[in-house]
């Protein structure tokens, strides 16, 4: 089944077909659920619930229309630093959907942390980002990176070799990267295709080095380039194609 197709037989559950339905992905979804934000015909949903073609459904008070929106959107942004990739209350920073104001319900694909600038995708195919996140400890996510103290060569290396850092949830792991290079005294960009919480932040402490910016430049075959901070474009054409074949 192409991405962009829908897929919806009823009785369905919600996060399958929030998901579906371009609302958001089904992790999210899920986080919605449990923060009681979702609501099928006036009751808070719960997990796995199922619903049928003519149920109400809302989201934080807002109506969800059980239509597919006919032409997807794929946008790469370049988030400045301060915003945070989540709707949720938890947070009160502004988050990027806000800071963006685009015209529909659009949602982040993956994260990129509230200190980090950078290229972050931002789509209304839940499809899209079930694939992505599925593929997340196999794409490519390039960054640049400096530091508060001077660095060498030995420590690109540590970088490559792997270093072991404490994962909330997960523990105590051994983070490593793809690739790494110096580009300045205390610069350096970074290759991961793992995906852990704030791990080049994290694989720096452990080597005692403070990340002063970082900042994002490429999702797989998707690159920041000249896109300035706080704007964004659409990603279409062979681009969105060659990502597409990728997933």
């Amino acid at each position: 089944m192409d991405i962009t197709e829908q897929d919806i037989s009823f009785p369905i559950r919600i996060n399958k077909l929030l998901s579906a339905l371009g609302v958001c992905s089904r992790r999210e979804a899920d986080r919605l659920i449990e923060e009681d934000r979702v609501i099928i015909n006036g009751n808070a949903a719960g997990p796995g619930d199922k619903v049928e073609e003519g149920d109400s459904i809302s989201i934080d008070g807002r109506t969800v229309e059980l239509k597919r929106k006919v032409a997807p959107v794929l946008l790469a942004f370049n988030k400045p630093r301060g915003i945070v990739c989540t709707s949720s209350h938890k947070d009160r920073a502004e988050n990027v959907i806000e800071y963006i104001g685009y015209p529909r319900h659009i949602f982040p694909v993956g994260r990129l942390d509230k200190d980090s600038e950078g290229l972050l995708l931002l789509t209304d195919m839940g499809e899209l980002v079930n694939r992505i996140n599925r593929a997340e400890n196999h794409h490519e996510k390039e960054y640049q990176v400096t530091v508060d103290r001077d660095i060498d060569e030995s420590f690109i290396e540590e970088l490559k070799m792997g270093v072991m850092i404490d994962v909330p949830d997960r523990g105590r792991v051994r983070a490593s990267c793809l690739e790494a290079r110096l580009t300045g005294r205390r610069s350096f960009d970074i290759i991961l295709t793992e995906g852990m919480n704030r791990q080049i932040r994290r694989m720096c402490e452990a080597l005692g080095k403070r990340v002063l910016k970082l900042r994002r430049i490429r999702i797989m075959n998707i690159r920041l380039g000249s896109l300035k901070t706080g704007q964004y474009r659409s990603v279409e054409g062979d681009e969105l194609a060659k990502l597409l074949k990728e997933l």
